[in-house]
């Protein structure tokens, strides 16, 4: 850089000068009005936002309300059925083919504990599991 003096550097060095001399601050009402337009612009974005976010929601909940609910599977797997228990009053001596037929039942005993041959009898219903809520 030369030591010659520049035109232009000396301009722009007095337009400088003459701006710090005008240069005044803002009125305070003008300062006090961008900031009530700036406030009322950031509450319009809010409640718009706010509108349409509860606008979605609302129809994400209506249409959520509005499907039949799928049908909802047992939380447990039933068990199958415990096995039925032997009768107590069988004695060790008497072989499988003594062993009642299921669906049968003995004729009733009479007061000296045997039974009277040919007495028809009816069997009791076999009980059945049932889950809750099943159809």
């Amino acid at each position: 850089m030369s030591d010659a003096p520049d035109p232009l550097r000396s301009l722009f060095q007095q337009a400088g000068q003459d701006g710090v001399r005008r240069a005044r601050p803002a009125p305070v009402a003008h300062i006090a009005e961008r900031g009530r337009h700036r406030h009322r612009r950031r509450l319009a974005v809010a409640v718009a936002g706010l509108c349409l976010a509860a606008g979605t929601g609302g129809a994400a909940a209506l249409s959520l309300l509005s499907q039949a609910p799928a049908p909802v599977p047992p939380a447990v797997v039933p068990s199958p059925a415990p096995p039925v228990p032997l009768p107590q009053d069988r004695s060790p001596s008497q072989g499988p083919t003594d062993a009642p037929v299921p669906g049968r039942t003995s004729p009733p005993a009479t007061t000296d504990g045997s039974t009277p041959p040919g007495t028809p009898t009816t069997s009791p219903p076999t009980p059945t599991r049932t889950t809750p809520g099943a159809a």
